[in-house]
């Protein structure tokens, strides 16, 4: 007679249990959003050129920015990355490493590794690296044990010439907001796999978007194993760490 009321309990008791965890859960992703978008200042005034600031590591960091295309816009990813890097910076040493950014854009996290200690290579279009270049000298010259180097990188074009397989060792390749509407995904993840080793380590935050861009997720985890790191709901935006399979597995 008591197992019905009983199995109707628990019932409850695990939806009452999945209520409070999805409660505790994205809790927990505003106040971490808002931590790490508070980290962000946008001038009140408007000038003739367009500025955000920022504060990471005990800097305040001016980017300019340009409208007029997407690497030239500091995108929320880029901050979570950051702020990533910043509050991990035990677990996930960056003093003297070897690290190479792809899809730099403005520079941010380029300029926060740099910040951390890392040995720093920026890179992105040929187009952007001009403002990439001003931004990274502006926020790291005589701040930094490395000065970062800044280098031209068109995904999947001239790999080998431009960063040898043989002698460039990542210990990180960084990427922030690489993964949006445009028509080099086959090439984006032809560049991930030149410029990663076996112990690379691939820390990337992506917006998710289109069904089109999410599905190279899966494309990526036929190369890379993919473990979440962060997760935040209210951005769509998930940090995962990456690195290479086994080549036996692939």
């Amino acid at each position: 007679m008591d197992r019905i009321p009983s199995q109707r309990n628990r019932l409850l008791s695990s939806k009452l249990r999945r209520k409070l965890d999805y409660k505790e859960g994205k809790n927990e992703d505003e106040h971490l959003v808002v931590e790490i978008m508070r980290r962000r200042f946008s001038p009140a005034l408007i000038t003739n050129k367009s500025w955000e600031m920022f504060h990471f590591v005990g800097h305040q960091i001016k980017i300019t920015e340009a409208t007029d295309c997407y690497g030239a816009v500091v995108w929320p990813s880029a901050l979570v990355l950051c702020y990533f890097l910043e509050t991990n910076s035990k677990q996930y040493g960056l003093v003297d490493k070897n690290i190479i950014e792809i899809g730099a854009g403005t520079g941010l996290v380029s300029i926060v590794a740099s910040l951390l200690g890392a040995y720093v290579t920026a890179t992105d279009l040929p187009e952007v690296v001009g403002n990439l270049q001003y931004n990274i000298l502006q926020n790291t010259k005589m701040k930094c044990k490395h000065q970062p180097q800044v280098k031209e990188l068109s995904w999947g074009v001239d790999l080998e010439k431009n960063f040898p397989w043989s002698s460039c060792q990542f210990d990180y390749i960084m990427a922030a907001d690489v993964v949006y509407y445009h028509p080099f995904l086959d090439e984006l993840l032809l560049t991930f796999d030149h410029l990663c080793k076996d112990n690379t380590v691939i820390l990337w935050a992506m917006r998710f978007r289109l069904d089109r861009e999410n599905q190279f997720v899966g494309r990526f985890q036929k190369l890379f194993d993919l473990e979440v790191l962060s997760d935040f709901p209210s951005l769509n935006i998930t940090l995962y760490k990456g690195m290479r399979k086994s080549r036996k597995e692939v």
